[in-house]
């Protein structure tokens, strides 16, 4: 017990880990060490998010395995027991930042209904899973194509874009929305706006998903400028 006393200690001691991480870490290596494993390094168990806290801090290149090991609390020979390189680290968790975007085209919500309803629809659902998938989409944003991964990354996320913008387009055809400004310009804007929540939004807060949700929606839907008021006669 002493020795897994430390180990736990150590977890909890790692500088720049945000408690909810910090209790990944720990309960990976309380569950590893009760089932007589002790293996270092399992994706499912905290270490991946671990690792994209630490690319998001220092910079993907900025970081070596020996930045990634310290934080970890292993060896480097751990993690490359698994992963080839730090790459493949990025794979793994702009996969999962992707997977998550893309999943939300193949709901019956993104193709069900009017182009307009079905635009409100993506615009909430990528709020939501942006919100959940928080440090990896921040991860997402963050990549320049200096690598192959994040070229692939890159081509991946404008891809997704660009349905979106033609669901623009046919909300625009439909007569549903205005047909004055371009579509992918449109589309480029409500990204901005929702992109930016990597930046300033911490989950748990006063302002739930839902509520954000519907500030975006109000906002992009009908305009921020309030109808003229009646003159009184």
């Amino acid at each position: 017990m002493e020795k897994i006393d430390k180990i736990l200690s150590g977890a909890m001691a790692k500088k720049g880990l945000t408690q909810a991480t910090q209790g990944a870490l720990v309960c990976f290596y309380a569950g590893e060490w009760a089932k007589g494993l002790f293996r270092p390094i399992s994706f499912k168990s905290g270490v991946l998010k671990i690792a994209v806290e630490v690319f998001n801090k220092h910079g993907f290149e900025a970081t070596s395995m020996s930045v990634l090991a310290d934080n970890l609390g292993i060896s480097k020979s751990a993690i490359y027991y698994h992963v080839p390189s730090k790459g493949d680290l990025l794979r793994l968790a702009l996969d999962r930042a992707l997977d998550g975007l893309e999943g939300i085209l193949r709901e019956p919500g993104a193709y069900e209904g009017r182009a307009d309803d079905r635009l409100e629809y993506v615009l909430r659902r990528t709020l939501e899973v942006m919100v959940k998938e928080l440090p990896f989409v921040t991860l997402l944003l963050r990549v320049r194509g200096n690598t192959e991964v994040e070229r692939g990354a890159m081509t991946r996320r404008r891809k997704f874009n660009s349905r979106v913008t033609k669901l623009v387009e046919a909300a625009t055809t439909e007569g549903s929305m205005r047909g004055d400004i371009d579509p992918a310009i449109t589309s480029r804007l409500l990204f901005g706006t929702i992109n930016s929540i990597v930046d300033w939004y911490r989950p748990g807060g006063a302002i739930t998903v839902p509520k954000l949700a519907d500030h975006l929606i109000t906002m992009a839907f009908d305009g921020l400028r309030l109808p003229a008021a009646v003159p009184i006669s």
